[in-house]
Order: structure tokens, then C-alpha cells, then sequence
């Protein structure tokens, strides 16, 4: 395990490095996750790129801090990584609020940022009703007690089998989510837009979502890429909110595609 104090706070990361002549790419998770949503991912890249791979403050082992969490938290939290490792011109791969924060590092720090991978998000997500209600409901019942919600989005019918046994690690991974963390997430979300900034990026960009995506529908990121400047726009059969875990065979492959046309 990795760790690194930034911004205040302890970072839990993984590096895996390559050849100085391979792209490094960075791997943001998801509300309610951390790192290990990537490893099927990161397995068929090993050797090919440098990856880079962190828990968001407030997730996984990575600390979340005094006070309130912001967007911009994220951001710079992701933006000190990169600077402590002197990486310029990252592939950021953002998935649901990763893609948020990769989005917004792209238009405070182009300097670190070669091109994004934007999987399953939005340039704003929801609204502030919704955020409200879900942090209401995670103050009363915890997070377990409204995790079925929130997997009926993160994976499909298929996926979500008792007696699945990835299916059932996943929901402990949530649930065991810390609730400082993902509450000051959703806070984040709520007041986060990135209508105008993302309009203004000139940086590649490929905008990925599983099909059946119940969190950030197909027409949510394909309004996304029609915002971004020249972006791709792509759809996973087969995969609902988190497609590096349902089909990370055809995301890893559509990853390597995009990085190659960067040439």
C-alpha cells in the first residue's frame, strides 16, 4: 500500500510504472468505491502504460479531513498527486464523480492533463433535491439502508445475484463506505457544474457509458460529449453505472483505442 499527506490529508494510491516512454494514465472512482473497481481494468494495461490508481478523500483508506468536502478538494487532492510524482500530461480515466473531478482538473490544471476518459458522468449530476434526500436518508439509516438503491443503478438485473459472489463484495464495499466521506460527496456533487468550463476544454476527450446505466444515463454523457469540444462519444452493451466491473474487457479495450489515436 501507498499512502502520501496532501492537502492536509492522507492519500491511499497504488503506482504501477512502465517504460518512461509509455503514457501514464490515472484512474478516478466513483461515489461510494474506491481503487479496486479498476483492477480488471488495470490488468490488461500492465506493461503498456504507467497507471496511477487513488481512494478520493473520504473513500477507501484515504482520510477525508476537517470540514466540509468539496469539488474543488478533489480536484486539488487529485492535482497534488500528480505534482508529487512530477506527472505532466496524464490520461485522467474519470468514472460518475471522478469524471466530475477529472472535468474540472482539466480546466484548472490543463498542464497535468493530455487527454479524458470520461465514463458513466455528467457536467452536472442530479439535483440538489435528490443530493439532499440521499444525505438525509444516510444520516438516518446509514448507508445499508438505502445500498439497494443505489446498486439497482450500479449494476444490472443480471449482476445483481445473491449469488454472485463479486456482487456481493461490491455492496460491502459501499456499504463499509465511510459515511463522512460519501455524504461529503453527494454535498460535493450538489453544488458542482461544470456546464461552462467543459464547454471551454480543448484537451481529446472520449465520453464512455454502460447501456443500461441507471445513475448517468446514455443521454445524460451523450449531452456531455455533444458539450465537450470534438469528444467521442461511446456506449457499453451489457453494463449498467460501473462498467469496469461489469464488461472491463470492452472498457479496457476501448481505452487503449482512444490512447492510440492520441498518438
Amino acid at each position: 500500500m501507498q499512502f502520501a499527506r496532501l492537502n492536509g490529508v492522507v492519500i491511499h494510491h497504488q503506482v504501477i510504472g512502465a517504460a518512461p516512454d509509455k503514457p501514464t494514465v490515472v484512474f478516478a472512482n466513483s461515489l461510494g468505491s474506491d481503487f479496486r473497481i479498476w483492477r480488471d481494468v488495470i490488468v490488461r494495461m500492465v506493461g503498456d502504460f504507467g497507471l496511477l490508481m487513488y481512494d478520493k478523500r473520504g473513500h477507501g483508506l484515504s482520510e477525508a479531513g476537517a470540514g466540509p468536502i468539496t469539488m474543488d478538494d478533489h480536484i486539488d487532492d487529485l492535482a497534488a498527486l500528480l505534482d508529487h510524482f512530477e506527472s505532466r500530461n496524464a490520461i485522467i480515466c474519470g468514472l460518475s464523480v471522478g469524471g466530475m473531478i477529472a472535468q474540472g482538473l482539466a480546466a484548472k490544471r490543463p498542464d497535468l492533463v493530455r487527454a479524458l476518459i470520461l465514463c458513466d458522468t455528467g457536467h452536472k449530476i442530479g439535483t440538489p433535491d435528490m443530493w439532499d434526500a440521499r444525505i438525509a436518508a444516510i444520516n438516518e439509516q446509514g448507508i445499508a439502508g438505502i445500498s439497494d438503491m443505489i446498486l439497482e443503478r450500479w449494476f444490472t438485473p443480471e449482476y445483481r445475484s445473491a449469488d454472485n459472489a463479486d456482487f456481493c463484495g461490491y455492496r460491502l464495499m459501499l456499504e463499509r463506505t465511510p459515511v463522512e466521506g460519501y455524504t461529503g460527496t453527494c454535498a460535493a456533487i450538489r453544488d458542482a457544474d461544470f456546464t461552462a468550463s467543459s464547454a471551454a476544454l480543448d484537451v481529446p476527450t472520449i465520453c464512455v457509458v454502460g447501456d443500461k446505466d441507471g445513475s448517468t444515463p446514455p443521454s445524460l454523457v451523450g449531452d456531455l460529449a455533444r458539450l465537450i469540444p470534438g469528444a467521442m462519444y461511446q456506449e457499453i452493451p451489457g453494463a449498467a453505472h460501473l462498467p469496469c466491473i461489469e464488461q472491463p474487457v470492452i472498457l479496457a479495450d476501448v481505452i487503449k483505442s482512444f490512447i492510440a489515436r492520441l498518438g
